[in-house]
Parts: structure tokens; C-alpha cells; sequence
């Protein structure tokens, strides 16, 4: 193969993956490789992001996309990152990574809690648009008091995405759609905030130049080149989180409703000003096209969750979909269709509706399976229950976006790797009582990353002269029975789910996760 190429380089919160298009944005070939944060003992809710082993994987995935589609790497023209938002990465006067962390890291529970007492937290909130619990501010509050020695070597600090940029390029630089995710961004200046800076202390030296996503930033590194495989004449792109970019690859317009469902489940809508929740439920961050901004709400884990089903119940599905050439999560699909909408009455206690203020998630929990019925409530049913608490979710994120926005509905975009499948799709539309349509292409962050190379690189002329985007393979209709028997299943999770998280507060079970400073006194059933 001889054509022009466009790389995505894309880290999320499960998995990383390196994926190939033709300028034409059609999919040409894909590695992945799924990884998991360390989580260490010492520090309660501490999850840590392994720059080494994780750079390692995303090498290999990189190397395995080049061989897979037998092209000298010289064809890729473009290169763009994307990655989960929040996680950020401090580099000392070197380069040397110095301290990483996921998106998912909660270490820094009383340092939020004292951002929250003090009030400091509604000022960041007004100004960022996101709450103290995952993003840097009560991080770098942790750090300075816990690993002073560590912080003062910091001489740079960029987010997930942004490290692999400084990974291929020897380059540090931060754009506004990952950038804002770190909870130390201006919405309405889609830059740094001195205000945020100041209250922290943080060195503004230490933070990189904003750039738009879809600037090109350098070549590939004659380091990088060697490990990698890639040419020095790729030019590296900045590209942008992870919501943002699904957006922006499944050509989503301005207040049109799109459910992005990857390891985290996003319920979002791109806006033409930064709207804020009033009630600090959602999150707003800046978009990756200029002078748009988003809001959204986060399903936590709602994909993961499938995935833990998979490695801990489905052995027969891995085993079988290995001999057949078959992906496991289809077979899953195959037997969770066989039981009927509402899963017997089987509930998945998973994600919690998003509230950025008191954001915490039940004991992981299947209820009310029936001991004389295991055909009916045992695997099938708990893989279908944790497809339609992932529905559930999101329903509830439309509501909300729905009142802050003054929006309705006709229909949304469902996108990512649970759209691929028949039963899915299916009950998210029957769920939110709304049409839905999945993309040609269902990778739509990594879309958008290669959108953002082609720009970088040349191949197109900007963000408004591209190929068609919004190309959809499928349209799903609402059955109206299932819709009903949804309405009332929703209401029943909703109710279950409060008590569920009432035994979790007493400290019955352990939560889920618990985001850092939750409120205690914000949650009213």
C-alpha cells in the first residue's frame, strides 16, 4: 500500500490503540492492547498511570498497525493523540516523566474536601466548569503536601494525550479540549487561568503552550522514530480528549444529543458558549473545534463493567469466540437476547448518575436474581441488567442536560465500541425513547484524532473542508412496548439504586468508587 495515511494514537481510561485511516477518514487497520492503572496501597484511592509499561503498549500497538496493513511507515502523512481527560502527567527539567495519574485516581480526598470548605471550589467550578473531585487542582493540593519534593522537580506538566504528543516529539504543549479537563482552564478563554493558578501556587511556568487541536506541532523524533518504526517525516498533530473527539469524528452539530459509550459512557452536547449546571451535576470543557465548548455526563465504568463481566463470568463466550474468530462481547450479546427487556427483574448497581459535587457509586451489586429460575436470571441476565444500567445512566443525562439547556430531542447519535453490537443499541433507544443512529465508522474518537493529523498535516485544508462525517450505518427505532416496560424498570433502578447507596454510606460495603471531596451532606435520596 502506497496511499497517504492518517494515525490515531488513542489512550483510554481500559485500553490503548493505535488505528490507521485513509484520507478519506475509511478505517484501514487496528491494534489494541487493554491495560489496567496501579493502585498503591499506601494512599487510599490512589490509582497510578505507568508511563513505562503503558508507553511500552502503545509501541507495540503502533508497530503491529504498520505490519498489519503492510505499509512503510512513510505513508502516514498525519499523526494525532487522543486520550481520558483528567489524567495528567508532571516531567522534570529533563523530560523525565517524574508522577502520572489516571483519570479514575481519587487520592486527593481531603484536599478537595478543604478546596470545598474554604470555597475555593465554587470559584474553580464558575471559572472551569468542573468540580474539584478527578481533575488537578486538589491533585497538585495532594502532592504538595504529601510529595513536596516530588512537585518542586516538576518543570512541565501536560494530560494523557499531551505526553504522547511529548513522546513522538520532544515537544510540550496542551490544546483546549484535554487541556480544560484538568480543572485549570478559563471556559471563557479557552486557555490557563491565572485566578485557578494563583489559588494552587502552581508555577505557571509549568504549564505548556495552548495550542488549537489540529495544529502541527513537529516531526517525528529521530528516539521516537527507533522505537516506534514511524518515519521522521510524520508530522505530529494536536489532537484532544477523548468525548471531544467522538464528537468532532461523528460529525455531532451544535445541540445535537450523542451517547459515547467506551469504557466510560458519555451523555453529551456540543454548545456554542460554555454552559455551566447550575447544580454542579455535569461538566463543561471546552470543545476541540474553536469557539464551541461541550457538556456532558459520565457513566462510570459503564463499559468497563461489561468488560469485568466478560473476564469474570463469560470464559465459555473467550474460549468459543477464539476457536470461531468471533469477538466474546457478540456471543454475550447472543445469550442476554434470549432473556426479555428488564432482565427478569435482575438490576445491575453500577454507575451512578453524575453530580460533579457528591459523586459517588454504590457496591457493585447484581439483585434480585432467582434461585429457582438460573436459566432466566443467571449469565444472560446479569450481562443484559448491566447493558440497561448503562441505558439508565444515560437516560438520566439527557434529562439533566435537557432542563440546563432548554433542549429536546429527536433523536441522538449512540457511538463507540458498545455500538457495534444488535442488543446494545437496541435497548438504549427503547431506554431514552428516541431514535438513535451509529456511524459508518463506530471509533469515532480515533476518527477525530485522524481528522485533527489530516488537518496538522496538510491532507485537508481545515475543519471545514472534510469528508463527510456524519455517515451513519444503522438507524434504531424505539419498540413502544419495550419503551414502557423501560419507564418503569428506570424508575425502579433509580429507587433501588438510592438504598443500595444508602448501605454503601454507612459503610456496609465499599463503594464502587467515590470521587475525592464528596460531599456527604449533598446527597438526598
Amino acid at each position: 500500500m502506497k496511499t497517504d495515511l492518517l494515525l490515531a494514537i488513542d489512550a483510554g481510561t481500559g485500553s490503548c490503540r493505535a488505528i490507521l485511516f485513509d484520507i478519506n477518514l475509511n478505517q484501514v487497520e487496528m491494534a489494541q492492547r487493554e491495560w489496567s492503572h496501579n493502585a498503591p496501597k499506601e494512599f487510599p484511592g490512589a490509582q497510578d498511570f505507568d508511563v513505562k509499561a503503558n508507553w511500552l503498549l502503545i509501541v507495540e500497538c503502533i508497530k503491529e498497525v504498520i505490519v498489519k496493513a503492510h505499509i512503510d511507515a512513510s505513508c502516514i502523512k498525519g499523526i494525532s493523540s487522543t486520550s481520558m481527560r483528567e489524567g495528567i502527567v508532571l516531567f522534570d527539567n529533563e523530560g523525565n516523566e517524574l508522577w502520572a495519574c489516571p483519570n479514575v485516581d481519587g487520592r486527593a480526598g481531603l484536599q478537595a474536601e478543604d478546596l470545598v470548605a474554604s470555597g475555593a471550589a465554587e470559584k474553580i467550578y464558575s471559572l472551569s466548569g468542573d468540580w474539584v473531585s478527578i481533575t488537578s487542582p486538589a491533585r497538585i493540593r495532594w502532592l504538595a503536601e504529601r510529595k513536596p519534593e516530588l512537585l518542586a522537580k516538576a518543570s512541565s506538566m501536560g494530560l494523557i494525550s499531551d505526553w504522547i504528543t511529548y513522546k513522538l516529539t520532544g515537544i510540550h504543549i496542551t490544546e483546549p479540549s484535554c487541556g480544560s479537563s484538568s480543572g485549570m482552564f478559563e471556559l471563557s478563554k479557552s486557555s490557563w487561568s491565572k485566578d485557578i493558578i494563583e489559588l494552587l501556587g502552581f508555577p505557571s511556568s509549568a504549564l505548556p503552550k495552548v495550542v488549537e487541536s489540529g495544529t502541527p506541532i513537529g516531526n517525528i523524533s529521530q528516539q521516537a522514530a527507533k522505537q516506534t518504526g514511524l518515519s521522521t517525516n510524520s508530522v505530529v498533530v494536536a489532537g484532544g480528549a477523548d468525548t471531544q473527539l467522538a464528537l468532532l469524528g461523528a460529525g455531532i452539530e451544535t445541540n445535537q444529543l450523542a451517547v459515547i459509550a467506551g469504557s466510560f459512557w458519555q451523555t453529551a452536547m456540543t454548545t456554542e458558549s460554555p454552559l455551566i449546571d447550575p447544580k454542579r451535576r455535569l461538566r463543561t470543557l471546552c470543545h476541540a473545534k474553536p469557539g464551541q465548548w461541550m457538556i456532558e455526563g459520565i457513566g462510570f465504568y459503564s463499559g468497563l463493567s461489561l468488560r469485568w463481566v466478560r473476564d469474570a463470568l463469560c470464559e465459555l463466550e473467550i474460549i468459543v469466540g477464539r476457536e470461531q474468530n468471533r469477538d466474546p462481547y457478540e456471543l454475550m450479546e447472543e445469550l442476554a437476547s434470549q432473556v426479555p427487556p428488564g432482565s427478569n427483574g435482575v438490576l445491575a448497581i453500577l454507575s451512578n448518575i453524575m453530580n460533579a459535587r457528591r459523586w459517588v457509586h454504590a457496591s457493585p451489586s447484581f439483585l434480585q436474581f432467582d434461585l429457582n429460575n438460573a436459566a432466566g436470571t443467571g449469565r444472560a441476565a446479569f450481562i443484559r441488567s448491566v447493558q440497561e444500567a448503562g441505558a439508565y445512566v444515560a437516560r438520566a443525562h439527557m434529562e439533566i442536560i435537557s432542563e440546563v439547556s432548554g433542549k429536546t430531542f429527536s433523536e441522538f447519535v449512540f457511538t463507540g465500541g458498545a455500538s457495534k453490537g444488535k442488543l446494545w443499541p437496541q435497548i438504549l433507544t427503547n431506554t431514552l425513547n428516541l431514535p438513535l443512529k451509529v456511524p459508518v465508522v463506530t471509533e469515532s474518537t480515533s476518527l477525530g484524532a485522524a481528522v485533527l493529523a489530516g488537518v496538522g498535516s496538510g491532507v485537508f485544508k481545515d475543519l471545514d473542508h472534510l469528508p463527510k462525517l456524519n455517515v451513519y450505518s444503522r438507524e434504531i427505532k424505539p419498540n413502544k412496548d419495550d419503551v414502557d416496560t423501560y419507564a418503569r424498570s428506570y424508575k425502579k433502578w433509580q429507587d433501588v439504586y438510592g438504598e443500595m447507596l444508602d448501605i454503601s454510606e454507612r459503610n456496609v460495603l465499599k463503594p464502587m468508587w467515590r470521587a475525592a471531596g464528596s460531599d456527604v451532606t449533598e446527597y438526598v435520596r
